[in-house]
C-alpha cells in the first residue's frame, strides 16, 4: 500500500484542515500519481477537496465514523474495513489520523518536500528519522516562485 503526501522542512502536513503552502507542481504530480488507482481519504481532508467531492477518475474509499453516504464513494469505518474494499492496493491520501491508522500497512510513501515552515498543527512521521524506511528516489531541487520542493519516495525496509 501507498502513500502521497506534501510535508514542509518539520514534516508538518497542515493547519486548520488544509494545506498552507499549496504548489501547482504538486498539484500535478499528486494527479499523476492517483489517476485510476483507489484513494483512501479521510472525511474531513474529502472537505477539503475542490467541491469537497471524491475525486474522479478514481475509486474513492472514504474512512469515517459516521453513518453518511457520500456520491462517488465507498464508506469504510476504519483500516481494516478499507483494507477488505481494496484488498491492499490503493494509495492513502490523508488527513493525519488516517496516515497513522494506515501507516503500519504503508510500504511507500511518495513525498513532497517543500523547503518552508509554515505553521502545522499535524504531521506526518519524519521518514528520515525512522530506521524501517529508506530515501528510494530523491527528485531533483525544483522551484515554483521563490519555493525549493522535491518529489521523494520513500520505501520501507
Amino acid at each position: 500500500m501507498d502513500a502521497i503526501v506534501a510535508v514542509y522542512s518539520d514534516w508538518g502536513i497542515g493547519s486548520d484542515g488544509t494545506q498552507p503552502v499549496v504548489l501547482k507542481a504538486d498539484r500535478s504530480h499528486f494527479v499523476e500519481l492517483t489517476r485510476g488507482r483507489t484513494v483512501i481519504v479521510g472525511r474531513r481532508t474529502l472537505a477539503d477537496f475542490p467541491g469537497g467531492r471524491p475525486l474522479k477518475y478514481r475509486r474513492n474509499i472514504v474512512i469515517t465514523r459516521q453513518n453518511i453516504e457520500i456520491e462517488g464513494a465507498e464508506i469504510a469505518h476504519g483500516a481494516d474495513a478499507a483494507i477488505s474494499l481494496c484488498r491492499g492496493d490503493a494509495m492513502v491520501l490523508g488527513g493525519a489520523s488516517v496516515f497513522k491508522e494506515f501507516f503500519r500497512f504503508l510500504d511507500r510513501v511518495f513525498v513532497t518536500k517543500i523547503d518552508c515552515c509554515p505553521e502545522s498543527d499535524c504531521f506526518f512521521p519524519n521518514l528520515d528519522d525512522d530506521p524501517e524506511w529508506v530515501l528510494a528516489d530523491c527528485g531533483e531541487r525544483l522551484h515554483e516562485g521563490d519555493i525549493a520542493y522535491r518529489f521523494l519516495r520513500y520505501e520501507r525496509k
